[in-house]
This record gives structure tokens, sequence and C-alpha cells, in this order.
């Protein structure tokens, strides 16, 4: 059996859907990047420990490591720096990895930002005039700095547990504030309303989390033609509140849309001067994991 020289992986608890492996890998085959890329099931209050074990020296060197749910903030305390997208967030989902004389730097990065825009950009959208988000997770915050950066002049956020939903409120909040995005906080109760209205929804919620919301959509029979729905939830597809929204004529975006561009940006951080030819390394990995070719 060969050995890879460098060793990767995505990090998070579920972890056993992820498709990342299979995006990664295919890009690393094309490139012809020496590097293993594993998932590792790794829950909350274990974080700190795995964090302490990436500092050991004489252990196979990390290429990166991909970090998704519930990890994105707990990380944070654990780099030695930041990217600015990060440090503004404080949510990072991916984490690179520097040898120096004083030993191993850790930079945590967010590479979701880029792929909720890249996702969106290649539905069709533009700019988002007006944009609700549904959850007040660390894939929220990533959100509202997208929507900044696509020219939403209003970004409504809507938290299952509002208000009592406090550090992941104050996290968006924060975040609207640090990227220059205007930012409104909301009750559940009031999202299938504001979703009638939007031009763009994206739903940051965990699998089959908005299955309730997506009925009363449903029952209210609103027209959607136009309007832009994106799921980052991405098993099973489409969820419910996908299938409801183009029921009603709106467009669609699976979150396997946003891993991917996401994934592209960690590919570029991870194998270094052995990146090239973009399009490429895109097509293969939509092949790996069944999108269209762009």
């Amino acid at each position: 059996m060969t050995v890879s020289s460098r060793r990767a992986a995505v990090l998070g608890h579920p972890i056993g859907h992820s498709k990342s492996p299979l995006l990664h890998r295919a890009a690393y085959r094309y490139l012809g990047f020496d590097s293993s890329y594993e998932a590792v099931d790794l829950a909350e209050e274990d974080a700190a420990a795995f964090a302490a074990s990436l500092r050991q020296p004489g252990a196979q060197p990390w290429a990166g490591l991909s970090v998704t749910m519930p990890l994105k903030s707990v990380f944070v305390p654990a780099m030695d720096r930041l990217t600015p997208a990060a440090a503004a967030l404080q949510v990072l989902n991916t984490i690179t990895f520097d040898e120096t004389d004083h030993g191993v730097v850790l930079t945590g990065h967010n590479t979701d930002v880029a792929g909720i825009v890249s996702a969106l950009r290649h539905a069709g959208s533009r700019s988002l005039p007006r944009t609700v988000i549904l959850g007040a997770g660390g894939t929220a915050c990533a959100a509202v700095a997208a929507a900044g950066i696509l020219g939403a002049s209003t970004v409504d956020v809507f938290a299952r547990r509002f208000p009592d939903a406090g550090d992941g409120l104050a996290a968006v909040q924060i975040a609207g504030i640090r990227t220059g995005t205007p930012v409104s906080l909301h009750p559940w109760q009031d999202a299938a309303a504001a979703c009638a209205e939007a031009d763009v929804v994206i739903c940051t919620l965990p699998p089959r989390a908005a299955d309730g919301l997506a009925e009363t959509i449903d029952a209210a029979g609103r027209d959607r033609t136009g309007a832009v729905l994106l799921d980052v939830a991405y098993d099973p597809w489409p969820s419910r509140i996908a299938r409801v929204w183009e029921q009603h004529g709106g467009r669609i975006v699976p979150g396997l849309e946003m891993l991917l561009y996401q994934a592209v940006e960690q590919v570029r951080l991870f194998t270094g001067d052995t990146f090239h030819d973009e399009p490429a390394v895109i097509n293969v990995m939509c092949d790996a994991v069944g999108l269209p070719r762009r």
C-alpha cells in the first residue's frame, strides 16, 4: 500500500455524508498532488485536543484541513493567524499549515463566502436586492458577507430560537457590522412571509430543518418566479424547501454548488504551486459528485 507524503481531511460531526473527500481526491489526482484526504468525525468537545495534536512534531505533515459543522467557530481560538474574512466573521472552514523555524503556524480561512458568491453567480444571480437568510450559525455569517459582496440592499436573518440563540444572533449581527452589510434579525414565525417577498433566500439550516417552513410556504401558494433559493444542505436533494420553491416557479441552487466552489479555494490553498488550470480542476470535481461541467 502506497502512503501519501501529506494528508488532508474534513472535520465535523456527523461527517459520513460529506462529499468533500470526493471533491478533493478528484482534484489531487488531476493535479498530481501527493496527499490523502479523509473524513474525520470530530465532536465539539474533542476539538481542543485535536487542535493541540496538530502541533506535534514528527507526524505526517498536513496539507490542510476542511472544517464543517459544528466546528467552524470552535477552532478559531486555536489559530495563530486568521485571514481578514475569518477574522471579521470569527468563523473558519479551512486551516492551512506553514512550517517555520519556530514550529508549525496554523492559519484559519473562510472559503464559504467565496463558495456562496460563486454558487449564486453561477445560477445567474448577479445582485441580491432583498435577501433572506435562514439560520444563525457559522454558515449564516458567511452568507451575510456573501450577500454584502453581491450588493444586497437588505438582509433579513431568521433564527429558529430567536431571541434565545444569543451567541449565534450576536455573531451574525457582528458579521454584518464588520462587512458593512445591513442586517436585521427576526423571529422564525415571520420567515415564511419574508421568503414570499425575497429575491434570494439562503437556507443555512441542517438537513430537513426547514421542512416545516416549506409546508407553510407551499400553503401560501405565492408565485416565486425569478426568485432564487440556495439551500446549503445537499443531502437529501432536492430538500423539501427546494421542491416547494421550484414548484412555485423559483430557481433552486443545491448546496453542492456552494461546496464545490468553496472546495476549489481549499484545493488552491492546500496544493500551493501545484495548482493550475482551474477550469479543468473544477470540471473533474464536478464529475466526482455528479454536477454538470462548467
